[in-house]
């Protein structure tokens, strides 16, 4: 891959709005209360944003944000005048384009949000902008009772000595009327 590392002004930054041939309009939005977190995130650590720059594309004499749209918004609330980018070359396809917006904001791995409660500092996740079920929620999770959901169904595991054991058997229960699922495990 092919590109560059520099600061820009923020006046020379602009959203992706469907400008680039090929690469549909940024999708993404924040809003409220999650926006005022990403602001207050950039405010306590500016230093994150040289650790995960946007990526730009150049056009028109300005540049476009491929991934990092919500990041500006909020530098461009805080004052900032410039941001570190990294910036991709301008012949970039279109495809790589649209495959890097998209993986920049999918999160492959999940919380364990019980481990997170139990070993990270509630407040200083709330501050950080991470997203919390609310204590209530979390009793509600751990009581809840789906005994009266529950199908009731009966079954027998039969271990075999082997395959042929294993196909006897299947027929035999099944010449008497019992509904059978071969598995092996």
């Amino acid at each position: 891959m092919n590109y560059e590392q520099k600061n820009i002004p923020t006046s020379k930054l602009v959203t992706n709005s469907g400008q680039l041939a090929g690469v549909p309009k940024n999708p993404r939005t924040i809003k409220d209360a999650r926006f005022r977190a990403l602001v207050k995130s950039i405010e306590d650590a500016p230093e994150m944003l040289s650790l995960r720059e946007l990526i730009v594309v150049p056009y028109e004499g300005k540049f476009v944000v491929i991934c990092g749209n919500m990041r500006l918004s909020a530098a461009r609330e805080l004052g900032m005048k410039d941001m570190p980018c990294k910036v991709l070359a301008e012949d970039t396809p279109a495809e790589k384009m649209r495959e890097y917006a998209r993986k920049d904001n999918i999160s492959f791995g999940e919380d364990d949000i019980d481990l997170t409660l139990e070993e990270w500092d509630r407040e200083e996740l709330a501050e950080w902008g991470f997203e919390l079920p609310e204590e209530d929620e979390q009793k509600e999770q751990t009581a809840t009772d789906y005994s009266e959901q529950i199908e009731l169904s009966y079954r027998i595991e039969i271990t075999c000595e082997n395959e042929r054991e294993q196909e006897k058997m299947y027929n035999e229960l099944m010449s008497r009327g019992f509904v059978c699922k071969i598995l092996t495990l």
